[in-house]
């Protein structure tokens, strides 16, 4: 079972982390470096060096768990570093995100008539009103 199919909200950890730490230590990293309170229901994803492994940290009634997930050939498509240490998304774009779609360096074209801002939101709008990843 894979974590955000309806859910909270979606955090990811822009820097890379040491995959040798498991949920003490992710934990650690949401409290001191992202400043944010683990125990809230929110998903927690972090990547390592190399953006073909991929945690997703979050606290369920009793206590945390954590989900794994490794690309065999293909790597995560990762925001690039930005001043900001998070970035917040929606389930459906964590689900992208996990099916390795391209979602931080999409292009769009600027139809005639209209500007592109209301031609991404079109685009989003076809993928938001379905459950399901486009494919």
């Amino acid at each position: 079972m894979r974590p955000g199919i309806d859910g909270p909200s979606v955090y990811l950890c822009v820097e890379q982390v040491d995959f040798r730490k498991s949920i003490s230590g992710l934990s650690l990293i949401v409290e001191q470096s992202l400043e944010l309170n683990p125990f809230e229901p929110v998903l927690l994803v972090f990547i390592n060096r190399k953006r073909d492994k991929l945690k997703i940290l979050y606290w369920e009634r009793n206590g945390f768990c954590l989900w794994y997930k490794s690309q065999q050939q293909e790597r995560f498509k990762w925001p690039a570093t930005r001043a900001a240490s998070t970035v917040v998304m929606s389930s459906e774009e964590l689900n992208w995100l996990i099916a390795t779609m391209l979602i931080f360096s999409l292009v769009v074209r600027q139809p005639w008539g209209t500007n592109a801002s209301s031609a991404m939101e079109r685009l989003l709008s076809r993928y938001r009103n379905t459950r399901s990843i486009p494919w």
